[in-house]
């Protein structure tokens, strides 16, 4: 049987590669990419065999003309290489994702799989930072978070769960980690895909629908409207959520409504179903992983409430790099 041996979630921004000058006298930006270090320096020690990443989708790997729920990449793995992040193949565990798509069939679900896939900054920002030179093979498992309808936040945690189960009984000798990437609050200025109210609104879902073979054209356009729109963090809600966490229960967030959800922390917060997941994937026989939260901050010109979460699972020590952060 495969072990999980660490969990990680981390927030991501694509700013963070193109625009740090624009950041670098700010403390908060400097306290997320410190947290990002300690989760990379506890994968390092965690020596995984595979990685599993969980992520979102901002159409460019996936589009409006066909947008599964869940997807998997069993075969060849391609990163779109936006805004400084990994481009072309990356390292798989083609084994490790059929494994996995089976598992996720006998328990109900009914994901999407593709032999290659194109992913975007929503698996590949956290590769970029978190894994050692890029050199472990991955499996990503894509989440529709940004076009409705989307998998509810208790179908994630159910996700997670058999992505738990199936690791634990699939009668191979290897280490697996887990990466959640996305999240936490904030509110992207990008309409409903059907509910267009501006000319930007209609810009954006056209790039969504026609951009699978030209994504690039759109993107200058596109960057500046994301550029142009005002920080909407709930730092508050940050704070609640990664509390839950590190107690091991997200039942109050998992009796959120998308709407509810989405009033509160922004049309952004949907990524947090990729936290919820992986947390409970590590949630074991001995119970819910041990999480520390590693760092967090409001970065108000990326956005987003940055944060980064360390999970161990229950039966396994504490990263030592974790213990020195949390002190």
């Amino acid at each position: 049987m495969s072990e999980i041996v660490l969990g990680l979630g981390a927030s991501h921004s694509t700013l963070m590669n193109t625009h740090w000058d624009e950041v670098d006298h700010l403390p908060e930006a400097h306290r997320f990419r410190d947290g990002l270090g300690v989760a990379r320096d506890a994968l390092a020690a965690a020596a995984p065999d595979a990685v599993v990443v969980v992520g979102s989708n901002h159409f460019r790997g996936m589009f409006l003309d066909l947008m599964p729920a869940i997807t998997v990449g069993v075969g060849e793995v391609l990163g779109a290489g936006e805004a400084g992040t990994p481009g072309g193949p990356l390292p798989v565990d083609p084994d490790l994702a059929r494994t996995l798509v089976d598992g996720m069939v006998d328990d109900g679900f009914d994901p999407a799989f593709s032999l290659r896939l194109t992913v975007d900054h929503g698996i590949t920002h956290s590769l970029q930072h978190l894994v050692p030179a890029l050199d472990v093979p991955v499996v990503p498992v894509v989440v529709n978070m940004f076009a409705p309808p989307l998998p509810p936040l208790r179908r994630c945690a159910a996700l997670g769960a058999t992505i738990g189960r199936v690791l634990r009984a699939d009668g191979v000798d290897r280490r697996v980690a887990l990466i959640a990437s996305g999240g936490l609050s904030h509110r992207l200025p990008w309409p409903k895909w059907f509910e267009t109210l501006s000319d930007d609104d209609r810009f954006l879902v056209e790039a969504w629908l026609n951009g699978r073979d030209s994504w690039a054209q759109y993107e200058v356009r596109r960057r500046q409207i994301i550029r142009a729109a005002e920080p909407d963090i709930n730092a508050d809600f940050d704070a609640r959520f990664l509390a839950a966490l590190e107690a091991g229960d997200l039942s109050e967030v998992l009796g959120m409504s998308d709407a509810e959800l989405e009033a509160e922390a922004g049309n952004g917060a949907h990524e947090i179903r990729s936290w919820i997941a992986v947390q409970a994937a590590l949630h074991g026989p001995d119970g819910p992983p041990r999480t520390t939260t590693a760092a967090y901050a409001a970065v108000g010109p990326w956005l987003t409430g940055m944060g980064v979460s360390v999970m161990t699972p229950a039966h396994l020590p504490l990263p030592t790099t974790t213990l020195e952060a949390a002190r």
